[in-house]
């Protein structure tokens, strides 16, 4: 849509205590953002809005504001998604408050494409870095885009895998302004999340990183994808508060195991405890993922994946060539199956699958099951 059309959007978003529940309230009742701005006080204030809210809407003040902030987001190449938009993410509408407006640089294309969040601690440890750059540039490298909030620690860590993945694409979530780098030391990993992707926010321009902006972010970067991946994080950490909000969305939640000694390992250890997936490579990530969002994804491998399918193969015996074939990726066999179908010997299926899981092309599943290994 073009955006003067997002007049009226922009003035919701900057009238005076208008948060996104009563903003949604507002448009369920009254209907359009235009009809908003014709309602008479009497009836905004019926829909239960503060009184600073409803006669500043009642004013039109928030209108001129708009036309400001208008103007300097068209100077910015920047662009406004409203609910109504085709191109606002669409799993973001299934949240219980989605933001009503984003600004986004960028890619737009990206924000249709199916994500996975990778969150955690601003203070990792070497191995938390490690663990997020590698998850995210193995994940990127295989269609899935990666979101996190590009704060210092996990979150730069996993835009840093994801750009470095070929391709890879990356979102990064802001608590302030699209306009405004936070923290510092992070400009130039901004320009390369918004050259390999987008940078969205539901704060103006200009907005700066107040506390409270970012558990209002954490929902987006929690409902935005198909799940999040909690690396390192304290007991009472945004990471936390991340997991539970997927959680509540009815978001796959995928802990990478720590170290108990470490405060940083206490956030993702008790959400495997609580049933999170335990995560130590994109394999786990992925085998959670519905079936058709997995035919979807790799129905194009990722680079080399053929290659090294061919050199796995190929230096398998013959007996591991016939039970390797045996298997799929997407539903488990057991392996009395296995034994039955191979006419093999339970000793000598056995003994092949522990092999091949010693080579990382099978995986055993709960229950003596077993899948292929997506190479």
């Amino acid at each position: 849509m073009e955006l003067d059309a997002s007049l009226y959007w922009l003035a919701l978003g900057l009238a005076p205590g208008l948060a996104s529940r009563l903003t949604a309230k507002l448009l369920r009742t009254i209907g359009p953002p235009e009809a908003i701005f014709r309602a008479s006080l009497a009836e905004l204030e019926r829909c239960g809005l503060p009184p600073a809210a409803a006669q500043a809407i009642s004013s039109q003040a928030p209108l001129q504001a708009a036309e400001k902030e208008l103007a300097k987001v068209r100077e910015l190449g920047c662009r406004l998604l409203n609910w109504e938009d085709a191109e606002y993410p669409q799993r973001l509408l299934e949240i219980y408050d989605p933001p009503p407006l984003l600004y986004v640089r960028g890619d737009l294309s990206v924000l249709g494409r199916h994500a996975i969040s990778i969150v955690g601690t601003r203070r990792p440890t070497p191995y938390g870095n490690q663990m997020a750059e590698r998850l995210a540039r193995d994940l990127a490298q295989r269609g899935l885009v990666i979101v996190s909030g590009l704060a210092r620690g996990i979150d730069s860590s996993a835009h840093k895998g994801a750009c470095s993945a070929s391709p890879g694409a990356t979102i990064g979530v802001l608590g302030t302004g699209v306009d405004v780098v936070y923290p510092k030391e992070n400009k130039k990993l901004y320009a390369q999340v918004l050259e390999r992707g987008a940078i969205i926010t539901e704060f103006p321009l200009g907005a700066h990183p107040a506390p409270e902006n970012f558990p209002v972010r954490n929902r987006i970067i929690a409902g935005i994808g198909l799940g999040v991946v909690v690396v390192e994080g304290a007991q009472y950490s945004g990471s936390t508060i991340t997991a539970r909000l997927a959680m509540e969305y009815n978001r796959e939640v995928y802990g990478v195991p720590g170290n108990a000694t470490q405060a940083t390992s206490f956030a993702p250890n008790q959400l495997i405890k609580q049933g999170a997936k335990l995560v130590t490579g994109w394999e786990d990530v992925v085998e959670e993922l519905p079936t058709g969002i997995r035919a979807e994804l790799f129905t194009v491998e990722a680079p080399g994946a053929t290659e090294r399918a061919s050199l796995f193969e190929g230096s398998l015996s013959p007996v591991e060539k016939a039970l390797y074939a045996l298997l799929g990726t997407d539903q488990p066999c057991h392996v009395d199956e296995l034994v039955e179908r191979s006419a093999l010997s339970s000793s000598e299926v056995l003994a092949t699958l522990f092999d091949l899981e010693m080579k990382g092309i099978i995986r055993q599943m709960p229950g003596k099951q077993f899948v292929k290994v997506l190479l």
